[in-house]
This record gives C-alpha cells, sequence and structure tokens, in this order.
C-alpha cells in the first residue's frame, strides 16, 4: 500500500476498477481536481506504472469480498462503482449482481455520501428480458445500487471513443484491417458515442451532486451516427481510402463475433457481449445531466475530433520505451500501462540487443555519425534501392544525407529519416519521412555497463495504415535479420574496432576514433553501407 495522500479540499473517493480502462484514466482527473483518492484493487502491482501511483492510497480487496470493500469505504466520501464481469464467461450476471449487492450495503453501513456508477445506454421500449446480457446486467447493478439507500448517481453511455475502449478498439480494427467489409445488419444500428474525455469530466462533476439526487442520466455525444457511419468517418480521420461495407441479414450475434475475433485482436469473449448489445439503437433520451454538471467551451466533443484525439498518440507519436505512454503524457484518449494488449492500435517492432566490451562513449560516436557517407551498417545495395525507390514514389530518397558527418541535432534530417529525439550519449531516435503505409522509427540506445562494457540496444518499430501497412510489414518482415540483425552486428564491431584503434594510436589522443566515426576504419566483412 502506497502512502496516505496529501490532505486536500476535495471528497475522499474511492475508486474501484482502477486497472480498467475508465478507472485508470478517472484517478488524476480526481487528484488534479484535489480530490483525495483510495483504490482498491485485487492486484496492487497493476497500478505502479501510473504516474499517479504515489498520489493515490492504493488496498488490496475485491468487490465481492464484503470485507475488503468495508475496509475501503471507511471514512470514504464518494464511491465510483466501475467494474463488471463482462469477458468472464458464464455466470457473469450473478458476479455483477453478488458484488453490486455488498458495494451497496457497505457504503449504506460507512455512511458513504454518493455512489457513482457507470453503465450501459440501454435502448427505449425493449423490455429488459429482451436485451442481451451484458445490457441487461449493467442495467440490474444501476437499479441494485439505485435502491441501496446511498444517494446513487447512475451515468449510462453507449460507446465510448477513446484508445483502449473496448467498443473503439472493435471500431478501429475492423476498419483499418478490412477496405471491404460483409457485415451483419447491426451496422445500420443507430448510436450515440461519446468521447472519453467527456465520460470523465460528467464522472468528476458527479461527485458533487446534492444529495437528493439519485437517479440515472443518459450521456452521449453531439453526434447521433450508424455503426456503418462511424467506420466510414472514422476512415476519413484517420486518412484511409473510403471502406465498402456490404450489410447481410444472416450474420447472428454468435457469428459476428466470430467474425470480430478473428478480424480484429478483441478476444471473443468481450466481442460477442458487444456485437449483442447493438443489435438495439443506444441514442440519449434526455441530457439532464447538464443541470449539475454543465457542458464546457467545446464539451461534449463530436465523433470525429474524439476519433482525432484517440489517434493523435500515433501521430504525435514520441516512442519512449513503453508505446502505451507514446503521446502527451496524461491524455484521458490515450492507452495505459494497465490496457489490455490488444488495445492501442497495432505496433509492429524488431528489437536487437548486443553488448560490447567498450566505453558508452565509443560506441555512441558510431551512433551519431550513422547514415548519409557513413552508410547504414548493414546491406549498402539494399538501402540504395529502397532510397531510389522512394524517390520514384515521390520520396525524399537517401539524397539529404545529413548536416554534419559527425554530430546529430533534434530536427536534422537524415537521409529518408529525420532526428526526432537525441539525448547526447545514450538515445538517437529517428523518424522515417520515406513513403511508407505507416509510421516508422528507428531507435539506438547506448547503455554503460561500467568497467568498460556498454549494451547497444535497436528497436525499429512500425504503426501500420490501413491494410496495405499490415502488407507491407509482413512482406518485409523475413529480411528484417539480415538488415537490422546486420545493423546492429557491425554498429556494435565498428565501435570495438575504433576503441582498438584508438588504444593503439601512437599519440594517444583518440584521433583515428574520431576520424573512424565519420566513416573510417570500419570492420571488414559485412561493411558499412550508404546511398552509393
Amino acid at each position: 500500500m502506497s502512502p496516505d495522500p496529501k490532505p486536500a479540499e476535495g471528497p475522499y473517493c474511492l475508486v474501484t476498477g482502477a486497472t480498467g480502462y475508465i478507472g485508470g484514466r478517472l484517478v488524476p482527473e480526481l487528484l488534479a481536481t484535489g480530490h483525495r483518492v483510495r483504490c482498491l484493487a485485487r492486484s496492487p502491482a497493476a497500478l505502479r506504472d501510473h504516474t499517479w501511483a504515489d498520489r493515490a492510497e492504493i488496498v488490496r480487496g475485491d468487490v465481492t469480498d464484503p470485507e475488503s470493500v468495508a475496509a475501503a469505504m471507511t471514512g470514504v466520501d464518494v464511491a465510483y462503482y466501475l467494474v463488471h464481469a463482462l469477458g468472464t464467461g458464464k455466470g457473469f450476471e450473478e458476479t455483477d449482481r453478488r458484488a453490486a449487492r455488498i458495494f451497496g450495503e457497505q457504503a449504506r453501513a460507512a455512511g458513504v455520501r454518493r455512489i457513482v456508477y457507470l453503465g450501459g445506454l440501454t435502448p427505449a421500449g425493449v423490455p429488459e428480458e429482451e436485451l442481451s446480457p451484458h445490457l441487461r446486467s449493467r442495467a440490474e447493478v444501476g437499479r441494485i445500487l439505485l435502491e441501496s439507500g446511498v444517494p446513487t448517481t447512475v451515468l449510462r453511455a453507449a460507446v465510448i471513443i477513446g484508445s483502449g475502449s473496448a467498443s473503439f478498439e472493435m471500431l478501429r480494427y475492423l476498419t483499418e484491417r478490412l477496405p471491404v467489409m460483409v457485415t451483419p445488419r447491426w451496422v445500420g444500428t443507430r448510436i450515440q458515442p461519446i468521447a472519453v474525455r467527456d465520460v470523465l469530466r460528467l464522472l468528476v462533476g458527479s461527485a458533487s451532486m446534492p444529495a437528493e439526487v439519485c437517479r440515472t442520466f443518459d450521456i452521449g455525444g453531439p453526434d447521433v451516427l450508424t455503426y456503418r457511419e462511424m467506420m466510414l468517418r472514422y476512415a476519413a480521420v484517420a486518412g484511409l481510402p473510403r471502406r465498402l461495407i456490404l450489410p447481410v441479414p444472416v450474420l447472428t450475434p454468435r457469428l459476428s463475433s466470430l467474425w470480430v475475433s478473428l478480424v480484429t485482436p478483441v478476444p471473443g469473449s468481450i466481442a460477442r457481449p458487444l456485437t449483442e448489445s447493438l443489435r438495439h439503437e443506444v441514442v440519449c433520451r434526455e441530457h439532464d445531466i447538464t443541470r449539475y454538471v454543465p457542458d464546457s467551451p467545446g464539451h461534449p466533443l463530436g465523433f470525429d475530433t474524439a476519433v482525432e484525439l484517440a489517434l493523435r498518440r500515433v501521430r504525435e507519436a514520441q516512442v519512449s520505451t513503453r508505446w502505451s505512454s507514446a503521446s502527451v503524457p496524461g491524455a484521458p484518449s490515450d492507452p495505459l500501462p494497465t490496457d489490455p494488449d490488444w488495445a492501442g492500435g497495432s505496433l509492429y517492432s524488431d528489437e536487437r540487443e548486443r553488448v560490447v566490451d567498450v566505453a558508452s562513449g565509443a560506441l555512441w560516436r558510431v551512433v551519431e555519425g550513422i547514415g548519409g557517407e557513413n552508410g547504414w551498417y548493414s546491406l549498402p545495395l539494399a538501402w540504395a534501392i529502397r532510397g531510389h525507390l522512394d524517390r520514384l514514389a515521390g520520396g525524399v530518397g537517401l539524397r539529404r544525407g545529413r548536416r554534419d558527418a559527425a554530430r546529430l541535432r533534434t530536427g536534422d534530417s537524415l537521409d529518408f529519416w529525420r532526428v526526432e529525439a537525441i539525448e547526447p550519449g545514450r538515445l538517437l531516435r529517428l523518424r522515417a519521412e520515406m513513403r511508407l503505409p505507416g509510421l516508422a522509427w528507428l531507435e539506438m540506445r547506448c547503455e554503460p555497463l561500467g568497467e568498460g562494457r556498454t549494451r547497444y540496444r535497436q528497436r525499429a518499430l512500425f504503426h501500420p495504415h490501413g491494410l496495405l501497412g499490415h502488407a507491407y510489414w509482413w512482406s518485409v518482415a523475413p529480411f528484417h535479420a539480415v538488415v537490422f540483425g546486420g545493423m546492429a552486428r557491425n554498429i556494435t564491431r565498428t565501435a570495438a574496432a575504433l576503441a582498438a584503434d584508438s588504444d593503439g594510436d601512437a599519440d594517444g589522443d583518440g584521433t583515428r576514433a574520431a576520424e573512424g566515426s565519420a566513416g573510417i576504419g570500419r570492420p571488414d566483412g559485412d561493411r558499412a553501407g550508404g546511398p552509393s
């Protein structure tokens, strides 16, 4: 358990589901508005990668365990219920029912001032027994909490737009991977999506509702769209060619879920309840939430803006050690370390690592000297061909070279790359400016190990753009062992050779090593290559 958070003016909030999609994004929003936060988690270690982990109290427990829930409720003003058993298989409705009852009972016993629950938007005029099990369970949980004796706010949302949301990821993968889609009838269902930023804004605002408020609120964005329109507009925002969508009447929800789990990485156990929920129209019937949480300028966000924000982490990516944090830190629409592996879109990588018996400075001189006349340390003919192909396609090719033979700075052009980040002696990250069906980076790191030894780490990353992007990656993947493996091998060999050369320099001034970083003194064998 982390230390108690510092005193704040806002109420003490208990957040369940902090390892989940909404909960993990709600905690920093509550902290930013002056609330104190306690998180109830079955696995507290799963929260340690969050930037807010040292500012919130984290306790171990389970919503199906009355004792741990009672302990977590002590001193709490507002309790957020953000858990559900979706994807856990048969019996999830009973698990949801039992957990909601325990939560309501313990909140009442502890004198909690308000419960806030995020549920699913249900269709108008459809009997509850005709709803999908997923929506039916969400509705039942909301009803149990409303009847708990504690003033409760139930927010009901349809599709939440944000990278990491299961509904959004299903939309993302279906649209990106299938230029032509034979789809079930539910692509004609009208839906009122909402941006994750608006969901979080309303969740935070619900903490301060008057005591007499105990009811449900429908929440949604300004756009009402069919699922087909959502896919077409996603494609437009993402810069994909227009998709051809052909609805057919024969795909049942079960067949639809199998189709979704085949085409996307969203597990079938989650895909099925999501597709079943799309059978009915889910549109807000009221917007009463504004009486208590007024709309702010620019909010609620429209669908296109919400998608743009969800995709921004790729377009403005600064690819750090964790791809999950590859954007402006803290954006609610971004993936988190605790999001499932299939969240956030596809990212392919090729990683290489070698340890060399040279000081990190010697290795760094080779890394910083890469490209231009110095070459790329692997298959010069292949690099030259790639450069010529890029020029034929209207790209920059390899003709730009480099500004300085030995030094780089952020923003420098480097053949068909651009220096996106440089930490002298440690990190060089290049972003591709060649014509590609996606975005690509090449990252090189030097990590001192002491005693004159250094670890060299190299990563090539590719974010595919549509089906063509995936096809491109897999078409070139067989050559990566030669291209990228050869690069890592030859960079470390060159550093070792230059270091040995420097040691043998009669003057002992390191002049020859410095010259070597500009292309002199390369090892024999698999030689470095440039745009020759």
